[in-house]
Parts: structure tokens; C-alpha cells; sequence
């Protein structure tokens, strides 16, 4: 079953829907709603996803389409009003708050738009924070590869008010899966980039699904995602209203250069 046409997989020992072997993060029916009575807003409406194992997934669509919102119910970060969520075959809304910090401090990973790096820590002191955070051994051989898989083995020592927008947002990438979570969220990674510098981070994000096999959702509104990704899937008031994956992209992109010949 290609995780590109498919979502979800039939159990048909139970006759309940369940999440095919791949799918690493996915919800099922998912809602949110603010508020309550006349005053309530669906910020999402029975939203079903399924991201396979080594699979990038944009998600995009106009602001208060839902994005944020379907990245925090996915992360863990808010809990659902309905629907489920499935994170490495963890339902996080059953989870006390002790065991939900374990399994997103374990199984997850973040890029954030405005680094959130901290300014007292050098580069590579930055990047082996999580492992710091959570007892872990560091492993020195796998540091040096990521420093040099983002281009800042010679600023491994600076701090980030000595690294440039794109530099620190390389620094967060490396951080992100320095732990090698189950899956990592990028919320805008390029938003306070320059144009060369948006498009290496996008390249770091690529290699890290091709090289590490990182499965990675990424909530942008940066139209060259779109050339990186697996699949693209849109949102539009707070529900899923199109999909595309990369052999129709390639088809697409293949068409435009035919025409303009």
C-alpha cells in the first residue's frame, strides 16, 4: 500500500479502522473546537492524515486554514475534541502529563520560524541540548556529521548572536533530530528567512528525509516546499480540501517546461 494514496489501512480481523505499518504519525477524524454555544470556532473539522515512515508531508493552505492547530493536536501540544492521534502507535490524549513530556521529550522533534536557540550556548552546545535535557550519552561521531550535514563545523563554537538568520536556522535543524525523533515538526521554517537562506533550510530538511530517513511534517506557506515534499496536503477551514504527491508535481513540472519550449 503506497502511504501516497493511502491514509489509513482496514483491520480486518476487528472491522475497526486502523493505521497501516509505516505510519509513524496520523489522526483519525480529528477535531478541535474554541470556544463554546454561538461563540465557538471549528478550528478543525474530522481531519484524517497518515504520514509514513522517511515521508516529508507539507501542509499548507491561507492563514486560519488549521495548519497550527493540526501541528499542535499532532505534537501533542493540545489536546483534541474529538478524533484521535497516533504518535509512533501512542495515543498522547491518554497519556498523565509526566509520560506525555517522555514521549514527545523521545519520539519528537521541532524547527521553529523563530529558532529559539539560546543565546547563551554556543552552536554545538545548542544542538546537543536535547540529549543534555534527557540524560543521554552524546555521541561525538554523530555530532561532527551533523554539524557538517548543515555547514557549521567551523562555527560549532560561536554563539548565536554571531551566526547569521540562515545559520541559526541550520543550528535548529541539526537540534531537531539530534536525538533522531519518530517524527519532526517544522512550523514555518523558512518565515524569517531571506530567499538563499530559506531555500538551504529547506535543503537541510530534504537531506535529512533522504539521509536519516526523518519523517517530517512541515506547516509553511513557503510555495518551494511544494519541490522538497512527498506530498502536499491542503487545508482550508479547518479541513482537507485537496492533495497532491511528488509524481503529480513532477507530471505538473514536467508539463510547464514542455509548454514554455
Amino acid at each position: 500500500m503506497s502511504p501516497m494514496t493511502s491514509v489509513l489501512a482496514h483491520t480486518e480481523s476487528s472491522g475497526n479502522e486502523a493505521f497501516a505499518d509505516d505510519v509513524v504519525i496520523g489522526c483519525r477524524d480529528l477535531q478541535r473546537r474554541f470556544g463554546s454555544g454561538e461563540t465557538a470556532v471549528d478550528a478543525l473539522r474530522s481531519v484524517s492524515l497518515g504520514v509514513a515512515r522517511g515521508e516529508l508531508v507539507a501542509i499548507m493552505g491561507p492563514s486560519g486554514s488549521g495548519k497550527s492547530t493540526l501541528m499542535h493536536l499532532l505534537a501533542g501540544l493540545d489536546r483534541p475534541s474529538g478524533g484521535s492521534v497516533t504518535i509512533a502507535g501512542v495515543d498522547p490524549a491518554k497519556l498523565k502529563d509526566t509520560q506525555l513530556t517522555k514521549l514527545r521529550r523521545q519520539h519528537v522533534g521541532f524547527i521553529f520560524q523563530s529558532f529559539n536557540l539560546l543565546p547563551t550556548l554556543s552552536a554545538e552546545e545548542n544542538v546537543t541540548l536535547p540529549l543534555d535535557l534527557s540524560g543521554e550519552r552524546v555521541d561525538r561521531a554523530w555530532i561532527d556529521e551533523l554539524l557538517e550535514s548543515v555547514g557549521l563545523s567551523d562555527r560549532r563554537k560561536h554563539r548565536p548572536a554571531e551566526l547569521s538568520g540562515g545559520q541559526q536556522q541550520r543550528v535548529a535543524v541539526a537540534r531537531a533530530i539530534v536525538h533522531r525523533p519518530s517524527v519532526l515538526f517544522a512550523d514555518e521554517p523558512t518565515g524569517n528567512l531571506d530567499s538563499q537562506s530559506g531555500a538551504d533550510v529547506l535543503a537541510l530538511i530534504r537531506h535529512a528525509v533522504d539521509t536519516y530517513g526523518q519523517t517530517t511534517i512541515m506547516v509553511t506557506h513557503d510555495q518551494r516546499a511544494a519541490a522538497v515534499a512527498n506530498r502536499v496536503v491542503y487545508l482550508a477551514d479547518g479541513t482537507i480540501v485537496g492533495e497532491i504527491d511528488q509524481s503529480a508535481m513532477d507530471n505538473v513540472a514536467a508539463a510547464i517546461k514542455g509548454a514554455v519550449k
